[in-house]
């Protein structure tokens, strides 16, 4: 598969050619991308939303009319479930939304996304991620020569340098991210990916390793 390629100062280099990038049938691993983001989103709930039984309900427990004669129909106390302020029938209780998925599955997943972004052509590669000074806006003019609109860009690499991490640390239109850490959900949320030439060794490297487990 062929992709963009860019020198380090963000200098149009043609394309390069990368023969191991990942490949899977077609529709293979959308359900197991499906099942991974919606883990992922599952696994931020707190789950701590909680509602009173009319038995949590602080209050009396005597009966508020008399059975007959009022007209105002057999009520009971005040903590029924139809009174304002009284309990709450089948109301969320604390409880936990944790999914569990299995490394295969986070691994076809992953495997999904890239090959979806590489796909649409929204995956680049670069020679390497370095800055002269930590200085964000030169951060954010390298990442303006190579995709000059965009928005949602992901840069990775095997690790970043401490200046280029300050540097990079007030985008708005770009976070880093670590080859070895890549996530699908990282993937999907990403309008564009560039990856240095290092985290594309890294990440191939993961996914051909974890396959021939």
């Amino acid at each position: 598969m062929k992709f963009k390629y860019f020198k380090s100062d963000g200098a149009d280099s043609g394309e390069k050619d990368v023969d191991n990038f990942p490949s899977l049938e077609d529709g293979k691993g959308i359900d197991a991308l499906r099942q991974c983001v919606i883990a992922v989103h599952a696994n931020q709930r707190q789950g701590n939303a909680s509602t009173k039984v009319r038995s949590e309900v602080r209050g009396s427990g005597k009966k508020i009319y008399r059975q007959k004669g009022l007209g105002v129909g057999r009520a009971g106390d005040k903590k029924a479930i139809q009174r304002r302020g009284g309990g709450v029938i089948f109301g969320p209780r604390p409880r936990s939304y944790t999914q569990k998925l299995n490394k295969k599955i986070k691994l076809l997943a992953l495997k999904r996304a890239l090959i979806d972004q590489a796909t649409s052509d929204n995956i680049l590669l670069i020679e390497d991620w370095k800055v002269s000074e930590s200085k964000t806006k030169l951060v954010q003019s390298l990442i303006n020569k190579i995709v000059p609109n965009g928005k949602k860009v992901l840069a990775v690499d095997e690790s970043f340098d401490h200046q280029f991490t300050l540097a990079a640390r007030n985008l708005s239109v770009a976070k880093l991210g670590r080859a070895q850490d890549l996530s699908p959900l990282d993937v999907v949320q990403s309008d564009q990916i560039i990856l240095s030439l290092k985290g594309l060794d890294v990440l191939i490297s993961k996914l051909s390793n974890e396959g021939s487990n």
